[in-house]
């Protein structure tokens, strides 16, 4: 017969085993090739300290660019007015579409005064297989008109200056300033904000919010990359429905393991292909590996 003092001990024994976690098996990381194994660890849990996270942040991102050690903007520009005019076109689109797109833009407006000029009919008609083209168009013809009119057509490196562009918001002007100016910021994206999310970086909805809150995990000079290297995983890896967890070389530091397929053959045709080439390829120069149809092509110097 058990003693008071042992009865009085089984709900703390039970309550100490349902804070048992499931550790992410090492085989999860095994389909990205050539992508560093993360050490098995126990996913974090819901007290975890605040050293404990900051840790825990960084070597995801470590283990990110190990991944992705080639991580850039996704969409083709050459300086920054074209930068900052793709960045706004990419709403709502993809990158691709908008990369298809541009080219054809820019041969007719090369410059935000020939762009502030344009008959917005004409450019309508380019912008149109990107979507919300009637907005885009206003925007695009707006904040080149602004470019001309405010700082003698010249995009500025400022923060506060960008934001004042039609169409430019933190997110864009985050984009504009880390790739174009070298200026490290961070670039919450729907990507961004639901990766964070499910590592528990953050429980903020608010994407400045997000921003200040994962902004304080890091240095500052590892934002841009950062953001690189979270958007790409987002895009090829960690899906919003059907996450590839059985392919994701972070899956032992993360709290969400499992929320999508964890077997590993069958995560591993979940993974998305998209331009920098495959996950965990090391590509030197990076560059678009997609052939006409919007098919991944091999690698250069492949076969």
């Amino acid at each position: 017969m058990a003693s008071a003092a042992e009865e009085a001990s089984a709900p703390v024994r039970k309550a100490a085993a349902a804070k048992k976690v499931t550790v992410a098996p090492k085989k999860a990381v095994a389909g990205v090739k050539g992508a560093a194994p993360a050490r098995a660890v126990v996913h974090p849990p819901g007290d975890e300290s605040r050293t404990a996270l900051v840790r825990r942040a960084r070597r995801i991102n470590r283990e990110l660019a190990e991944v992705y050690p080639y991580a850039h903007p996704e969409l083709d520009f050459t300086n920054p007015f074209q930068l900052v005019v793709a960045t706004v076109l990419s709403a709502q689109t993809t990158d691709l579409r908008v990369n298809q797109t541009t080219p054809a833009l820019f041969a007719r407006y090369p410059t935000p005064e020939d762009l502030a000029a344009a008959n917005p009919e004409e450019v309508e008609e380019i912008l149109r297989p990107c979507g919300f083209f009637r907005a885009k168009t206003k925007s695009v013809i707006g904040l080149s008109k602004a470019l001309v009119e405010d700082f003698g057509g010249e995009v500025p490196g400022r923060l506060e200056d960008l934001v004042k562009l039609p169409g430019v918001g933190r997110k864009t002007a985050f984009v504009v300033l880390g790739n174009a100016f070298g200026r490290p910021g961070i670039t919450v994206d729907t990507h961004f904000q639901r990766l964070v999310r499910r590592w528990r970086w953050t429980g903020e909805t608010d994407p400045d919010k997000i921003e200040a809150a994962v902004g304080a995990l890091f240095p500052k000079s590892d934002w841009t990359d950062l953001s690189h290297h979270v958007i790409w995983h987002g895009r090829r890896i960690c899906h919003a429905r059907k996450p590839a967890c059985g392919a994701c070389p972070v899956a032992p530091l993360c709290p969400a393991y499992g929320e999508g397929e964890t077997d590993p053959e069958k995560a591993k045709k979940l993974l998305k292909y998209e331009k920098g080439g495959f996950p965990g390829q090391r590509l030197n120069p990076p560059q678009a590996y997609l052939d006409a149809g919007g098919k991944p092509a091999p690698p250069l110097g492949a076969g």
